[in-house]
């Protein structure tokens, strides 16, 4: 039998629309329970509305609780804009401008990177689909809108503030040893006995690099949870707060956009209240500290302001291989007639051998080895001004000069002196040792 073959051609098969890939963003302006309900209500309707709509395909509702629209910091915002660059979205549904966002700037950048990515944004309250011929021309004009809407914001929340403060009142304060209630400062029993313990040492001689290193140690931390620097246990065993003062307005706000912080050097008013609250510190231990602090900032502050770069030729050349710092000048064996200079790392001068180990290195040492280096008999402060870029220290007992010229030289060097000795440099280095575990057991005792 005759086989028949016929070519057979199947029948076309109807491609499926795609479906728009649609989110939602939401954002209320506080924490209180009204606002938390609408929130809600925004998400509900949201979902509803996209999981109904043919053609659409869920997203996702991406909503924050925020104090204002100004700040790039909202979490949920973020991370829409994270979906939308990942091509998870092509079109945003939100309720109106001032509610995506209140800064001109912001608003416009944002919605042209979402522009040229495909994703269009669709504001319910004005109508606006981005992705439309007018739409940008729109949003300009909204967009100015409410950035005047959030200055206005901004006028208020200043008058409030103001208003406050002229009845002594503390507008918002994080600060440790406090907490605020009802507009007033409280002490937190088991933080003010650590401030009081920090004022102490202080006093006993501690700086602010031990004091940091002490409650790193026993592992006291600030209240955001980050380790208190030195400068910070310093500034606050020193604030007028801790005895019961308030100054009010040491910081203004430039702009309500920017959010930029400002010192107060007499722009605005200040405020002083007395006595508004409960010290941690008694007046006359906070007067010692004070003082203490200026005779610090006396005795360490320099004649001028190029003081040592003038008249110390090793200043700003001398650079520590295991930290990275410079070395500083610095008397080693004690104000006496005959009283040594030497060149200490920066680091292990201020936080000690623990964090630093290299060795310091006495100025007749340096000068004769510098000498050698540049093949002169003696050492010539003139001649290593202009020949000497700087001199590198890649481990203790060992410089390498580096000369203007590009060419290096590799010098050894030995302190016989203090092989066998044990010096007053080491007994202080000793006594501040024991100190330091003593202030440590007495930190770790506050905390239990």
């Amino acid at each position: 039998m005759e086989r028949i073959i016929q070519k057979v051609t199947p029948p076309a098969r109807k491609k499926a629309p795609k479906l728009k890939r649609v989110a939602a963003y939401a954002r209320v302006s506080s924490g209180r329970e009204a606002p938390l309900h609408s929130l809600s209500a925004q998400i509900s309707q949201y979902s509803g509305m996209i999981q109904k709509t043919p053609g659409w395909q869920y997203a996702g509702v991406y909503a924050d609780e925020a104090l204002t629209g100004t700040k790039d910091s909202r979490g949920e915002f973020q991370r829409l804009l994270a979906d939308c660059r990942a091509g998870k979205i092509d079109m945003i549904i939100t309720k109106s401008v001032s509610r995506f966002a209140r800064n001109t700037v912001t608003t416009l950048r944002t919605i042209r990177e979402l522009r040229l990515m495909g994703v269009d944004v669709f504001f319910e309250e004005q109508n606006i689909h981005t992705m439309g011929e007018d739409g940008e021309l729109l949003l300009t004009l909204l967009a100015a809108y409410a950035e005047e809407e959030a200055r206005s914001v901004s006028e208020n929340q200043k008058w409030r503030i103001k208003s406050n403060y002229e009845q002594g009142l503390p507008w918002s304060i994080t600060m440790y040893g406090y907490r605020q209630v009802n507009g007033r400062l409280e002490v937190v029993p088991e933080e003010a006995e650590i401030i009081r313990l920090a004022a102490d040492l202080y006093l006993e001689g501690y700086g602010r690099y031990k004091l940091e290193d002490a409650f790193a140690a026993v592992n006291i931390k600030g209240r955001h949870g980050a380790n208190m620097g030195g400068n910070s246990i310093v500034d606050l065993i020193c604030n007028e707060k801790i005895v019961g003062d308030m100054l009010l307005q040491k910081t203004f706000v430039v702009d309500p956009i920017t959010k930029e912080v400002r010192k107060n050097n007499g722009e605005k008013p200040q405020y002083f209240v007395e006595g508004s609250h409960e010290g941690i510190l008694d007046r006359e231990t906070y007067e010692k500290v004070l003082a203490e602090r200026a005779r610090r900032a006396a005795a360490y502050k320099p004649r001028s302001g190029s003081y040592e770069r003038n008249h110390f030729p090793f200043s700003g050349k001398i650079h520590c291989g295991k930290c990275g710092k410079s070395f500083t000048r610095k008397v080693l064996n004690g104000n006496t007639p005959y009283e040594k200079r030497g060149w200490l790392c920066r680091t292990f001068n201020q936080k000690g051998k623990a964090h630093c180990d290299a060795k310091q290195i006495p100025e007749e040492i340096l000068k004769r080895v510098s000498a050698e280096a540049m093949g002169l008999p003696e050492f010539d402060e003139a001649a290593f001004a202009a020949k000497v870029e700087e001199i590198q220290v890649p481990e203790n007992g060992v410089l390498v000069f580096v000369f203007y010229d590009g060419h290096t030289v590799t010098k050894t060097w030995d302190n016989p002196s203090r092989r066998h000795s044990w010096n007053p440099e080491n007994r202080q280095r000793a006594r501040e040792l024991a100190l330091r575990q003593a202030a440590e057991r007495r930190l770790a005792k506050c905390q239990q």
